[in-house]
């Protein structure tokens, strides 16, 4: 598939330090697509530039981590334009949901190559507020919210990992009221995740079997408790890829949570606080370029 514009929007604080500017210059050099370049920066930043692009027939491409590409993405849902994307970030889980190569150039290859096709992702919607890949609350979201900057920027995934731990110790069970497409549900637990995608961004692995960023559903994920025992399961859950009686799995299409009280929760890479979460999905809401 090929774009006759082909717009790649870089971050320059993206964890990989390698000669971008070089690796495109020497893929587009004798290709039939125009290339633009921008660089994010404070007082512009992918945001901004992606929604001045949004309403063109266009390839957007996003160099960058998750974080950028759901920047990206909340500019371009439901619009004309196409994003691609060139994982350049610590974990790059979306890229790994949609089967994108990690290697820089072999995915800016797919930007010009006939070996590439677009596809209608999904996204989902908090508190009105468009997101790409999760909601976290409880420790998911603790250990995000804890991670040392300095830390991740060293040892990438390993910093939550770090701090993963600290936050178990500390975790107190949450009273979680949810109503799933209608139904009422009671649930305590130290962990709820709504998903979009699988992958944990840690190699191929997912949370749970079946989960697409494709299916016109959300995946609601409760881990119970975080004794050894439990963690043993659930690690074993991911590796296996099998339902397990740790996690508590609802598939659906709207979910509103009532926490016991106010939460601070992690939409994306963004951390914000909340009395009550209204999530529900948006079925084939943006255009993504992925391998065919």
């Amino acid at each position: 598939m090929k774009f006759k514009n082909v717009h790649v929007i870089i971050n320059p604080a993206a964890g990989k330090q390698e000669p971008i500017l070089h690796y495109l210059n020497k893929a587009f050099v004798d290709s039939y697509s125009k290339l633009q370049v921008y660089e994010a920066n404070p007082k512009d930043d992918v945001f901004s530039i992606a929604s001045r692009l949004a309403n063109k027939n266009d390839l957007i491409a996003i160099y960058g981590g998750d974080g950028s590409v759901s920047e990206a993405a909340r500019a371009l849902y439901g619009k004309n334009a196409t994003m691609g994307i060139i994982p350049g970030g610590t974990a790059n889980v979306t890229s790994k949901d949609l089967g994108i190569p990690q290697d820089t150039e072999e995915a800016i290859a797919l930007l010009i190559n006939d070996l590439s096709d677009s596809i209608h992702m999904d996204m989902g919607l908090v508190n009105d507020n468009p997101f790409i890949l999760r909601v976290n609350l409880g420790i998911m979201a603790d250990m995000i919210i804890a991670a040392d900057p300095k830390i991740k920027d060293s040892f990438g995934q390993l910093a939550y990992g770090l701090t993963a731990f600290e936050s178990m110790w500390k975790s107190d069970p949450i009273q979680y009221r949810m109503l799933i497409d209608g139904e009422e549900i009671n649930e305590t637990g130290v962990s709820l995740t709504i998903t979009n995608g699988g992958n944990i961004g840690i190699g191929d692995f997912s949370f749970l079997p079946g989960i697409k960023v494709t299916d016109g559903y959300l995946d609601a994920i409760l881990m119970k408790n975080v004794d050894f025992s439990s963690l043993i399961r659930v690690a074993g859950t991911t590796l296996f890829q099998t339902e397990s009686d740790v996690l508590k799995h609802w598939k659906c299409k709207e979910i509103k949570v009532y926490p016991e009280k106010p939460v601070k929760y992690i939409c994306d890479d963004a951390e914000k606080e909340a009395e009550i979460l209204n999530i529900k999905v948006i079925p084939g809401a943006l255009r993504v370029l992925v391998p065919n």
